[in-house]
């Protein structure tokens, strides 16, 4: 992603096809989260997408607390060099980690939180917790795709001041 983004992109963790290219957010579901990011006016060359763990759990199954704390101080890392305006966190796996909050994903998401990993440090960034897009090809619903898109929305705007 762009060293220089605006927006970062945090997900849970990749899948197969993640694991095959080496690259974040491919196949379906990261198919999807580009057009999501077209559909903002950007492109992925001007975001940065990065995610909580960085090696694919057995079986795809989400990280469990271990694998996220052993791969916590390089997304903390990676969130200190780019500091974005804000993160878009993409699912529970991503919320829950970003806003240390046991809330789930329907509770957190639709309202800006913060992101305070990097105090005292770096900044607090603001978090806009929203569905996964793997969730969305499973539940493609018009009420989860108005949500969604209501969060970047709220992203887009957040860039935007």
């Amino acid at each position: 992603g762009d060293p220089d983004a605006g927006l970062m992109f945090v997900g849970e963790g990749p899948g197969r096809n993640e694991d095959e290219q080496g690259r974040p957010f491919v196949g379906r579901a990261g198919d999807l989260l580009s057009k999501m990011i077209v559909a903002m006016g950007l492109s992925r060359e001007q975001v940065y997408i990065a995610n909580i763990v960085k090696c694919r759990p057995p079986q795809n199954r989400t990280p469990t607390p271990h694998e996220v704390d052993a791969c916590s101080d390089y997304l903390r890392r990676q969130i200190m060099i780019i500091q974005p305006k804000a993160i878009v966190a993409l699912g529970a796996p991503a919320t829950k980690f970003l806003l240390d909050s046991s809330q789930s994903i329907g509770a957190l998401r639709g309202s800006w939180h913060k992101y305070e990993g990097l105090l005292p440090n770096g900044p607090a960034i603001d978090v806009m917790p929203t569905f996964h897009p793997a969730y969305l090809l499973r539940q493609y619903t018009t009420d989860n795709r108005k949500k969604v898109w209501s969060d970047l929305q709220q992203a887009m705007a957040r860039l935007e001041d």
